[in-house]
């Protein structure tokens, strides 16, 4: 996990680690409950969380910490990809675009971002720009033609991804 945080920090995040891997996001937030304030407020925790969160289909409290996590972290992508995310599944799609693309460009580096970005594009009805930046996506990791695939939000794309 990492170093600098006592002993039981660590093993208290892997647990809420090896609950997610279980499929159990209500324990691993159970668990979540129990971090002490300074390890509650780590980067690290506030991922976490957001990713239990988004399991239990929170949308608008992961937002809320996908938030936090972008201003404790402001140059990396992980925020910004779960507060868009999020929005996307409460039927803010433009706001999880502008959040992307307003993000740092670290981002650029991120499949997940071009990829999302397509979903959200196709949702939207521009289906150049989803085109666009699914090849995107595909060309930094394969694996997401696959996930293409099987994505409602792509459904307008689907008769182009055949095998």
């Amino acid at each position: 996990m990492n170093a600098n945080f006592p002993i039981e920090d660590q093993k208290a995040l892997t647990r809420v680690q090896g609950y997610l891997e279980l499929e159990m996001p209500k324990e691993a937030l159970s668990e979540l409950k129990t971090f002490h304030e300074t390890l509650r407020d780590s980067p690290i925790a506030v991922e976490m969380a957001i990713v239990v969160l988004i399991r239990l289909q929170r949308w608008k409290t992961a937002a809320a910490r996908a938030r936090k996590l972008c201003r404790l972290q402001p140059g990396l992508p992980a925020g910004f990809i779960h507060l868009a995310y999020c929005l996307h599944e409460t039927g803010q799609t433009a706001a999880a675009r502008e959040t992307l693309l307003k993000g740092p460009s670290a981002l650029h580096k991120e499949a997940t971002y071009f990829y999302n970005l397509a979903c959200y594009e196709a949702v939207l009805g521009d289906l150049d720009s989803a085109r666009r930046h699914l090849a995107r996506s595909i060309s930094i990791n394969k694996r997401f033609l696959e996930f293409a695939r099987n994505d409602t939000d792509l459904a307008a794309l689907h008769p182009e991804l055949k095998a």
